[in-house]
């Protein structure tokens, strides 16, 4: 099997690793376990399924993952038909990470543990690849940092106090990823059991940042996220010690390799719908985003290509375009993760993949993401958007929080408040929890909301009964 750099096309990667795997931190036979988080340890292979394939599948069936279908990816969901929404975003991140695995699985395959083949671990990365946005809030990134604001006063206002400072911070500084490592473990299925009962390497593969959030405001770290609340900070210490992830500082550890691909994945995708999206919304003309994707494959041309016509949609002529260019970007993610395997099993790896691809790939997945900041984002449809965000949140935390502190500790509470609650029928937070975690249940609830349902519920609860 050859794989070709788009960097260097005559460029092959090579057929097998060494199996040598002397004085590194990391080994595939403990990374890709397939025991699971819960009570249910042991995943029981069926025929023609495997425990990772039981993995995607309960991605795919659980309500968080459909309900991405109605949440916003960049521009507002029902502005155009074509457009992204998080649940078509996260599909086609799938596709490609099941594309990485399965490429890195061919060249690792003397090295994998005899029950995982290089489909299997294609299968581990599509499916972490398939949870990677379950855990954002309705309005895409703009919902995050609504809630962020919103703690912000609330702590202002006392509503915090008596947490410990960690439990303020995963507040403060609300991250979805976080979310999904909840939504994951906790809230789906096997509620507070396990949740989707995932194996640890798909968890592991999921886990972007294996660290609380008391990093989201270090210092020198590139990116000022997280991936866990201090609540499921036992379970993520248990998934690091099943797969032998090292300890990089107190509440963080090293990342899955497997990590790597999955944020590759996002990376490509990520670039690429921009710019389709930015077609769509006809902020972007033709002729720019064909220039950039032409500058990736060069005279790599797909015949269908070629043939097109002038009468052909610029539609269809994208498609064919962003095909060829997602083979070259997988081929240069693909060959930059073999290349760095060294630090990827040493935990030492410093950036992400794209930072390592070669040539053109890698000028193509920045000049893409500089395009959309400079053009897209700015879009005053995406601005109206994201403003209305702040507001719907705003009514929906100052109505469920502000109930849950109000029957805080046994104090007697107003009927518009048990109103409220009744609102969250069997995850409603009992009064005598600690506030924390009574407002993780309310942010449950309002995080799983799809756009249009937290602004319907917002608007009944400011009385306007009538049609939205």
């Amino acid at each position: 099997m050859r794989w070709q750099s788009c960097g260097d096309p005559g460029a092959a990667l090579p057929q097998r690793l060494p199996t040598e795997r002397r004085g590194t931190a990391l080994d595939w036979q403990t990374l890709l376990t397939r025991e699971r988080l819960g009570k249910s340890v042991h995943s029981v292979d069926e025929l023609g399924r495997s425990p990772f394939h039981k993995d995607h599948d309960r991605i795919i069936f659980s309500g968080a993952f459909r309900r991405l279908g109605r949440k916003t990816q960049v521009h507002p969901v029902s502005s155009n038909d074509h457009i992204h929404t998080r649940l078509t975003h996260s599909l086609e991140v799938s596709c490609v990470g099941r594309s990485l695995g399965m490429r890195v699985g061919e060249v690792l395959r003397d090295t994998l543990p005899e029950w995982c083949g290089p489909a299997d671990l294609g299968m581990v990365v599509q499916s972490a690849c398939l949870a990677h946005d379950i855990g954002n809030p309705p309005f895409g990134h703009s919902g995050e940092d609504a809630i962020r604001h919103w703690f912000h006063q609330a702590a202002g206002r006392g509503w915090l106090d008596g947490m410990s400072d960690a439990e303020r911070d995963d507040f403060l500084h609300f991250e979805g990823n976080a979310q999904g490592f909840r939504v994951l473990t906790q809230l789906e299925y096997h509620q507070f059991d396990g949740g989707t009962r995932l194996t640890y390497a798909t968890l592991g593969a999921y886990l972007k940042y294996p660290w609380a959030s008391r990093y989201a405001q270090a210092p020198g770290y590139k990116k000022h996220k997280f991936g866990c609340y201090q609540s499921e900070l036992p379970l993520l210490e248990q998934i690091a010690e099943k797969l032998g992830l090292p300890r990089q500082g107190e509440q963080r550890w090293a990342r899955h390799p497997l990590v790597y691909l999955m944020e590759a994945a996002d990376d490509i995708c990520y670039a690429l719908i921009d710019l389709e999206d930015g077609l769509e919304m006809e902020l972007l003309d033709y002729s720019e985003v064909e220039a950039l994707l032409l500058g990736l494959v060069g005279d790599d041309l797909p015949e269908s290509y070629r043939q097109l016509g002038p009468r052909d949609s610029r539609r269809r002529k994208l498609a064919i375009l962003r095909g060829k260019a997602i083979e070259h970007l997988t081929n240069a993610a693909a060959r930059a993760f073999v290349e760095q395997q060294k630090a990827l099993l040493e935990g030492s790896l410093a950036g992400d993949l794209v930072e390592h691809m070669h040539g053109p790939a890698k000028d193509c997945v920045l000049q893409a993401k500089h395009v959309a900041r400079e053009k897209i984002f700015h879009d005053k449809r995406k601005t109206l958007h994201e403003i209305g965000a702040y507001t719907t949140l705003e009514i929906l935390l100052d109505a469920f929080c502000g109930a849950a502190l109000e029957q805080h500790g046994g104090r007697r509470i107003s009927f518009k408040n048990r109103r409220i609650l009744d609102l969250l029928g069997n995850n409603a937070p009992d009064p005598q929890w600690p506030l924390y975690h009574a407002f993780l249940r309310t942010i449950d609830f309002i995080a799983g909301m799809t756009d249009g349902y937290a602004t319907e519920m917002a608007r009944q609860m400011t009385g306007l009964s009538g049609p939205a």
